[in-house]
Parts: C-alpha cells; structure tokens; sequence
C-alpha cells in the first residue's frame, strides 16, 4: 500500500530534528572533553572520549576497550628519499605495496636483540609517476640511524621511505643506535625512550631533528600528577577507584626556541600504556603517562615509549611540588618549577642506563 505523501514529509522533519539534536550533543560533548591537556597558552585541543572526566567510571565499564596493542606497524614518509648503502638493489627486488617492503627490511633483523642487516627501506609505489621504477624496493643500511642520509633535489620525490630499529628494548645489554634508544635528559635522570619509527615516522623525525640540534632550549616539562590512589604500581587502573584527577602523566611541550613548528600528522594511536610518550592532539605538546589508560580508547600519536627501570624518574618527578590550576574548569597540577629538557644520544651502556656520565 502506497503512503501519503505527508507521512513523507513527516519522516523527513523527524530525521532532520534528530541530526541537529545529535550535532548539539556532539559539540557539547567536546567542549567538555577537549580540556584534560589544555594549557591555558595553548591554544590548540585534542579530543578526548567522555569517559576520561568520568569519576565513576569502573573497570567494568572498560570491558571491551582494547588493552593490547596494534599490530606490527610498517609505515613511511612519501615524498622522501632515503640514501644509504644498498644491501638489496630494487631494480631486481620489487613488490606491490611498500607494506611488503618494510616487511622485507625487518626480515634482516636477527632476533630480539640481534643487528639489523637493513635499517632503511625505499619504495616507488605509483605507477603513473614511478613509470618502470613501479615496485622497486631498495633495502638500506646507514651509517648512523639517528641522522639518516636524506636525498635531496629541486625534483618531487617519488621515493616513499621509512626507518627500522632493532628490537632491544631491556637496558641491562649494550646499546647502539641500531636499537633506536635516545636520552630525554632532566635534572633528576636521563629517561631513556625507545622510538617507533615504524608506527610513527612523522613524529620520530621530528625528533632526530630535536636529537642533531644538540639543544633544546624551550622543551620543558610543566605539568606533573602521580598515579594517587586510582592505579597500582605497575599502572593498572584500581577497581571503582575515580579516573582523575590526578590523571597519572607528566606533560610538557617540545618546541625548541628558535624552530619553526610543524604540525604532526595523526600517525598510529595503540592503547596508552605506562610509559608511552605521545603528543597531545598534533603537538608540539606531549605526555608520558604513568599508568595503563585504557579509557581514553587509542586518542592519541605514540611515538615512544620510556624503558621501565627508568621510570622510577618519572614517578620522582611526578612528586615535586605542584600548585594547583584550573585548566577549563578542570583540576591539573602544575609544577611550581617547570624542569627543562634536551635530548642526547646514547652510543651504548653496560648495567645501569640512569647514569648521567659514560654516554
């Protein structure tokens, strides 16, 4: 049986009124997640789930929010060449997407702790621009990961280029630049962070830029809240325990005086753990967290994480004094001495990697 046309129109109205009802309760929701990491100076947000300024939230509710993290990243940069020495030649060692080419270069890192035959991995993935090139995947070695030899010419690239670190991630071994280690140094300890260039290439040059300055004069941390009562020692979220504040992390920013800042792309956002280091929406604002937050539901770019005996830095830092603000009406706790920070290099350590000599 055919309908009136009115039942038409009706329909039409209703979802209409329902799409401006759910806009009005999205731009509310924003409002009032967007300030968990707002600095009164900055300007910029970052969205956060609801669920994060909910004190009520239990670990049942966090049933069904992924704790793991993503799968095995394989990303690059486009537009970007890569030099090195060649140790698989492309013209003879071609694929169909630079995915598989990454996989290849990773393919040369023996074991866990073991050298990486190849660090660098190039591939020409467009058929119109790469024309016979179309698939050729040049596997690299540098001479030094930590400030990788880029090619570069008046020519758009049509290279897309990425980075691979070896696997060490315990500082009880011997380290080299081939592990990916950097020192994020601080008057109370040097945190030593593993970087993810394959997760997040974006972010992880940006931060070879910071590490070939030899300064970073403006990079500070400014915010500081321990885990309370609300996580345990290893940072697992207490039951019925409230999510905040304090919400368990150290914030700060890493814009160098005198650098021009770009933004970082959103690049891969696993759950944060205790540990990770991320930015805040697209920098140049960043975090460590000190405990497992699976409520904030993979909002943010990782790019690192700190090894674990180093964090006992973290949470000492974590309980210098603080004078409380309030950032949108929402309770932080602000170092009463923001503590500057500057990167170095970590060419290699036996035993205990928090001496701030012998690197």
């Amino acid at each position: 049986m055919g309908r009136k046309s009115s039942d038409s129109e009706a329909s039409r109205w209703a979802l209409l009124i329902l799409l401006l009802i759910g806009l009005a309760s999205c731009s509310l929701v924003y409002m009032c997640i967007s300030v968990v990491f707002r600095p009164k100076i900055i300007p910029s947000v970052v969205d956060l789930d609801s669920e994060v300024l909910s004190s009520s939230m239990t670990n049942e509710d966090l049933e069904g929010v992924s704790g793991s993290e993503e799968g095995e990243c394989c990303k690059g940069i486009e537009n970007l060449e890569l030099w090195g020495a060649a140790v698989k030649w492309g013209s003879d060692f071609k694929f169909n997407t630079s995915e598989e080419c990454c996989q290849a270069c990773k393919a040369m890192c023996s074991g866990g702790d073991g050298p990486c035959l190849c660090d660098t991995w190039v591939f020409c993935g467009s058929r119109e621009t790469c024309g016979p090139k179309f698939g050729e995947c040049w596997l690299k070695k540098q001479r030094d990961t930590l400030a990788p030899d880029h090619h570069l010419s008046g020519e758009p690239q049509i290279w897309t280029s990425g980075l691979i670190f070896g696997k060490g991630e315990t500082s009880r071994k011997l380290y080299d630049t081939n592990h990916g280690i950097i020192g994020l140094e601080t008057e109370y300890g040097v945190l030593h962070i593993k970087l993810f260039p394959d997760c997040a290439p974006h972010s992880v040059a940006y931060i070879l830029e910071l590490l070939g300055l030899h300064h970073c004069a403006g990079c500070q941390l400014y915010r500081a809240e321990g885990r309370g009562s609300s996580w345990d020692s290893e940072g697992n979220h207490i039951s019925n325990a409230p999510l905040g504040p304090p919400f368990a992390l150290l914030q700060g920013t890493l814009e160098a005086q005198g650098t021009t800042f770009k933004k970082i792309p959103t690049e891969a956002c696993p759950a944060i753990r205790r540990g990770s280091v991320a930015w805040v929406g697209s920098g140049p604002e960043f975090f460590i967290s000190l405990a497992n937050h699976d409520e904030w539901k993979k909002a943010y770019t990782v790019f690192g994480s700190v090894l674990p005996e180093d964090m006992e830095i973290a949470e000492k830092i974590a309980q210098l004094p603080t004078k409380p603000d309030l950032w949108n009406n929402i309770e932080v706790s602000v170092l009463e001495k923001p503590i500057p920070l500057s990167f170095r290099r970590i060419k290699m350590s036996h035993g205990d990697l928090n001496l701030l000599n012998g690197s």
